[in-house]
């Protein structure tokens, strides 16, 4: 982490869906390199105004589809879920390993495709599964080399409903208001009574993902069939135990957040009304309050 920077952000732009595609969508969106340019569809011949990012990912077009259902790239343009992980993930993976803590963030508007890459669909792997298979690799990559050190993952899993935390893995233990957010001296901000289960196996963790998707909520509105109506958020912590030339044990431990933010939306373009509306106006609300602590850090 010392050679690089504490922060960095990557924008994604996605094909067009159904709906873009029945009301014959205008692209407006280029990238070249890690530069996103914008052009104004009412003024096209204007200079296209242009946004420089850590990366800059092309993934509306470009792409085959494998025989076993993987997108892969029919050229250089195209970003795939690999290169995805590669650029982003592989970082977040190795600050694991060094013990630093990292959160990783999808933002953007509703259908914008952001559980796609942090979660994925089938085949096509987000970062959230690809980062696990890949620590368990390593894990057990080190245990045939003859590593001593120990090792520890837990997984846990929430979402922010209507501004109530809700456990995902225990939805028995969800009390009215939700569960508690609390502060400790060493550890820092947690969730009180959220269940931690220890992991052994990438599988495990993948049948535990499974059980907490099943909980989550989600909603059809008219601009995505299958809109998250909450803020989830992935916990795992890793814990690497082993003993020094002095044969005193120490512990390295690091806290990896993978969250999936609820699209913000406008209720004129979703159709919400009745809970949805309700849902839509806590859910920009709190993106709108995440915006100003980045702001202030």
């Amino acid at each position: 982490m010392s050679t690089e920077e504490n922060v960095k952000v990557a924008v994604r732009v996605r094909p067009f869906n159904k709906r873009e595609l029945e009301r014959n969508a205008t692209l407006i969106v280029s990238m070249n390199g890690n530069t996103t340019e914008l052009k104004d569809p009412h003024n096209p011949d204007q200079e296209p105004k242009k946004f420089t990012f850590d990366h800059s990912y092309w993934s509306h077009d470009g792409f085959t589809e494998g025989e076993g259902g993987y997108l892969d790239p029919a050229g250089d343009s195209y970003a795939d879920q690999k290169r995805c992980f590669d650029d982003i993930g592989q970082g977040i993976l190795s600050n694991a390993w060094e013990g630093y803590n990292s959160t990783l963030f999808a933002y953007g508007q509703t259908g914008s495709g952001k559980s796609y890459s942090i979660v994925g669909y089938g085949p096509n792997k987000g970062i959230v599964p690809l980062f696990c298979e890949r620590i368990f690799e390593t894990i057990n990559e080190k245990k045939e080399s003859g590593d001593g050190t120990e090792y520890e993952v837990s997984f846990s899993m929430l979402e922010i409903y209507n501004e109530q935390v809700r456990d995902l893995l225990n939805p028995a233990s969800n009390k009215k208001g939700g569960l508690k957010v609390r502060q400790h001296p060493q550890k820092g901000f947690y969730v009180e009574s959220l269940k931690t289960t220890a992991v052994s196996s990438y599988s495990d963790i993948e049948n535990k993902m499974e059980e907490g998707t099943r909980n989550r909520t989600v909603a059809a509105t008219l601009m995505n069939a299958t809109s998250s109506r909450a803020h989830t958020i992935v916990g795992v912590q890793f814990c690497q135990k082993t003993k020094n030339d002095s044969g005193q044990g120490t512990t390295k431990t690091s806290i990896i957040n993978l969250v999936d933010l609820a699209g913000s939306e406008r209720a004129e373009s979703t159709g919400a009304t009745g809970d949805r509306l309700k849902e839509g106006a806590a859910i920009n609300q709190s993106l709108s309050s995440l915006g100003n602590v980045i702001a202030a850090l």
